[in-house]
């Protein structure tokens, strides 16, 4: 019988120290690999699979390595969710194993949205250019009979009607011990219909709201439930917005397949308290909302028109009353920010109390609009693609404004005016009050505390809170891989890549945003 080893890894970053990032226990477990993993089927015409999964960014060994040669047999790495700052390190671990005889495709937001026709070519190394749905049998057919083309969907990046997707196979008790809690990621829907210009979603999963079976959500969840996971992570976009979010919320509450879960919505979920009342009864504990910023200017001219910032409080107000926590994303740097402006905004944020904030540097993120307009006015002066992280700034109005360093000083204030004690001692007596809560309020208290703590001990040290775990490791070095990138790809440093054009069936797709 043949074999086929297929090895699915998540790629880290490399730190402004150059080592790749590691930490002890991750925050959110990556939502992707699963995802992969159940869409692997056990054979391949009478080609035997052999799967695994790696997510770089909480393996404190190297011993995962090994995996990436040919040494057991014939191997298939997927390099998968890549994102531009992640890419320099997928070019690197496909170099290695590539040294080592693997097959290697490199998949996710950076290939997809990115031209990256320079580094095609070489033997054994593909991109894929599309969806998961649209693409990865054939990958697998491919690499069953040891050979792959150059790339793959590059005439259709997204599945259109529904998401043809299988239950998802939960993560094994290895990869949940890597989160501080037992936590999975689910996408029961992909798409967002609008078109903020710093966004990089509707490039990435298109603005036609697509959504797997009903069903196929509901038993995902029973086999979370099943194996213990305690944490879900609902990873799509606008969450409020699938078109059968009350038929799916109504399902999981009567089979009684709900699991607390965290969600995004968008900032017009104001309008949904019968929605949200819903949600909370499906165990739906804390809603991620990008607020971005408390100024309407600014917000119109980043084409974020849905967002009204004088409905921010009432959203607090309404989840509230359901026992929801909220969570704010905000952005600091937008081209007309200023120290000033940016400091109202935390006021105004304070005001509308939401229980939890996060705060990032506008990046121009590659394959975005907001990135061809800054590249054409010639304002990104970074040409490190791990910099291009939300944290780190690399872009300049040469006409003034806020400097590289006002950002990073700016952000790491941002969290430390808004995690302060006052604020978890609230929190917490919000907590104790509220009617019908579950869990300890000891615990819950700690936690609030621990939080806030932690938050404003890593913007005192320069570090983002969100930056994928606690208790870094550093192991291995951009040194160790670097002369491997050059010597496959024929580059040190990647040059920034021109964003990549849909193709005239994406194009309609693009423009007809209809939900489906």
């Amino acid at each position: 019988m043949k074999k086929l080893n297929v090895v699915i890894v998540k790629p880290s970053k490399y730190g402004f120290d150059g080592f790749v990032e590691r930490f002890w226990k991750g925050f959110m477990p990556n939502a992707s690999l699963p995802f992969f993993r159940s869409m692997i089927p056990d054979f391949i015409g009478d080609t035997k699979t052999f799967v695994s999964t790696i997510d770089e960014y909480v393996q404190t060994n190297l011993e995962y390595l090994n995996l990436l040669s040919i040494a057991d047999g014939p191997t298939l790495l997927l390099l998968v969710g890549v994102q531009s700052h992640q890419f320099q390190r997928a070019l690197d671990l496909a170099a290695y194993s590539r040294k080592n005889g693997c097959l290697v495709v490199i998949g996710g937001p950076h290939a997809m949205t990115c031209d990256t026709t320079m580094l095609q070519g070489y033997p054994g190394t593909s991109f894929s250019l599309a969806e998961a749905e649209a693409v990865l049998q054939e990958i697998l057919v491919d690499a069953s009979k040891g050979e792959l083309k150059t790339v793959y969907g590059a005439n259709q990046r997204w599945v259109t009607g529904v998401l043809n997707t299988p239950v998802l196979i939960p993560p094994s008790e290895e990869d949940l011990s890597h989160s501080i809690i037992r936590m999975a990621g689910l996408y029961p829907s992909r798409g967002c219909p609008k078109v903020c210009k710093f966004c990089s979603v509707i490039k990435i999963a298109g603005r036609r709201i697509r959504s797997q079976e009903i069903q196929t959500t509901v038993a995902s969840f029973k086999a979370l439930k099943a194996a213990g996971v305690k944490l879900v992570m609902v990873t799509s976009d606008n969450f409020n917005k699938i078109p059968n979010v009350t038929e799916l919320l109504i399902t999981l509450i009567e089979e009684d397949a709900c699991i607390p879960f965290f969600c995004q919505c968008d900032a017009q979920v104001w309008s949904q308290p019968e929605l949200l009342k819903l949600m909370a009864l499906a165990k739906c504990f804390d809603i991620f909302i990008g607020v971005e910023t408390f100024n309407p200017k600014t917000l119109s001219k980043q084409d974020k028109i849905q967002n009204r910032p004088e409905k921010y409080g009432e959203i607090v107000n309404l989840c509230r009353e359901v026992g929801i926590n909220t969570h704010f994303s905000n952005i600091i740097g937008f081209p007309d920010d200023t120290e000033e402006s940016i400091l109202k905004d935390i006021v105004a944020l304070k005001k509308a109390d939401p229980d939890q904030a996060s705060f990032y540097v506008l990046c121009p993120i590659p394959g975005t609009v907001q990135y061809d307009e800054f590249m054409e006015s010639g304002w990104i002066i970074e040409k490190n693609l791990d910099r291009f992280d939300t944290v780190s700034s690399v872009w300049q109005n040469p006409n003034g404004g806020l400097s590289f360093d006002d950002r990073t000083r700016l952000l790491f204030k941002c969290y430390k005016e808004f995690y302060t004690m006052p604020q978890a001692y609230r929190k917490i007596v919000r907590y104790a009050k509220r009617k019908g809560r579950e869990g300890n309020l000891i615990h819950e208290s700690l936690m609030t505390l621990a939080y806030a703590s932690f938050s404003r001990y890593n913007a005192f040290m320069g570090k983002h809170p969100m930056s994928g775990g606690i208790w870094q490791k550093k192991l291995d070095h951009v040194s160790e891989y670097i002369h491997l990138r050059k010597s496959v790809f024929g580059y040190e440093l990647v040059p920034l890549p021109k964003s990549l054009k849909l193709s005239e069936a994406d194009e309609q797709c693009f423009k007809n945003k209809t939900a489906v």
